[in-house]
């Protein structure tokens, strides 16, 4: 099995268009006069989602915390399920165990399944060069479901345990078709899709 980095599979071809110029104390060079960073230009940053169900079948969704110049920033719609970044050489399964604990302390699961396709969603036009830290297009995501099986004081997301940043301010149990409408509606499709793929499981 071919254990190339996600981020050497699916990178683009276009890469950050870099501003240059004097020195800011020389320049009168405004931001506005800067180019305009083109979407294409951008890559697809490669991830994994995480879904948890519990015994009940319901899944675990936290609300984000939302930072400067993020892509959540103004959207009432702050709820999702785990994520994150794989790292360079990182297999997809190992980055979700890892994700997973980083955010939510949880380590009593049970892989379910894991969805057939990478998932891809794009940033809105007026958040390319702000969201995901002006570095990506949008994500493209390998999602994986599990079992959660602990006790739930096992959960800790703020702060998560390990010394991590949290992402959460508070966590509940949704059911699985409500998830699409908590998201924020440029990843709506994602969520829709994932939902399609793991749907069998709430039952």
């Amino acid at each position: 099995m071919e254990r190339r980095s996600a981020a050497a599979r699916y990178r683009t071809r276009g890469s950050v268009r870099h501003c240059t110029g004097e020195p800011a104390i020389k320049s009168e060079t405004t931001h506005k006069d800067r180019p305009k960073l083109r979407a294409e230009d951008l890559p697809y940053r490669p991830c994994v989602g995480i879904m948890v169900l519990n015994r009940e079948g319901l899944v675990w969704a936290g609300r984000r915390i939302p930072d400067g110049n993020s892509e959540y920033d103004g959207s009432p719609k702050l709820w999702q399920m785990p994520q994150g970044g794989i790292d360079e050489g990182e297999d997809p399964f190992a980055a979700a165990t890892r994700e997973l604990y980083e955010e939510t302390g949880m380590r009593s699961v049970t892989l379910l399944a894991e969805a057939g396709r990478w998932i891809n969603y794009d940033l809105p036009p007026e958040l390319i060069g702000i969201g995901l830290k002006g570095r990506y297009r949008g994500q493209t995501q390998r999602w994986f479901a599990f079992r959660f099986d602990g006790d739930e004081s096992e959960i800790a997301i703020n702060p998560p345990p390990g010394g991590h940043e949290a992402e959460f301010d508070t966590w509940a149990w949704k059911p699985m078709r409500e998830l699409p409408d908590l998201i924020v509606p440029f990843k709506r499709a994602v969520y829709d899709a994932v939902v399609a793929e793991f749907s069998h499981l709430a039952d």
